[in-house]
């Protein structure tokens, strides 16, 4: 079951990148990742696979050492959790950066292959869309919006 869990995270999050990047304009991709609601079955199967071995998984992340964390990722079940993880923030900072880009109004094409880079290798993704970002400030009516 583990490694169907395992499998099975990436694919239930492909479909939302696959509009993100391949059809940023497409008037559903925006209604559909317009909920935070898309990474729901990527925690699901999270908590599929860490609620039962929270005994085993709390020690090991509440006072964290390099061997406590090197042997829960170690197993089948360790590994696949924190796969689900990653996959799960990942799509969550990617469905962030995508509706950050729409209203900075951040060309499709500087924004779909940050969100490759942020499938591949998260944290730079994340850290290049922070750079990119800056060159493109929040419209004033926008901003103005949120404040208000």
């Amino acid at each position: 079951m583990t490694g169907s869990l395992f499998t099975l995270t990436f694919a239930v999050a492909a479909p939302f990148w696959a509009l993100m990047i391949l059809a940023p304009r497409w008037s559903w991709t925006a209604r559909v990742i317009g909920s935070p609601l898309i990474v729901l079955p990527v925690v699901v199967i999270y908590a599929v696979l860490v609620l039962p071995a929270l005994g085993t998984v709390l020690p090991a992340v509440a006072s964290p050492t390099l061997d406590s964390v090197r042997d829960l990722l170690g197993t089948d079940r360790g590994a696949a959790a924190a796969w689900a993880h990653m996959i799960g923030f990942d799509l969550f900072v990617g469905r962030w950066a995508w509706l950050d880009a729409r209203e900075r109004g951040i060309p499709a094409l500087v924004v779909s292959s940050v969100l490759v880079l942020t499938i591949l290798l998260g944290p730079l993704g994340l850290g290049t869309y922070l750079v990119v970002r800056a060159r493109w400030p929040r419209p004033a009516a926008t901003a103005a919006r949120r404040l208000g």
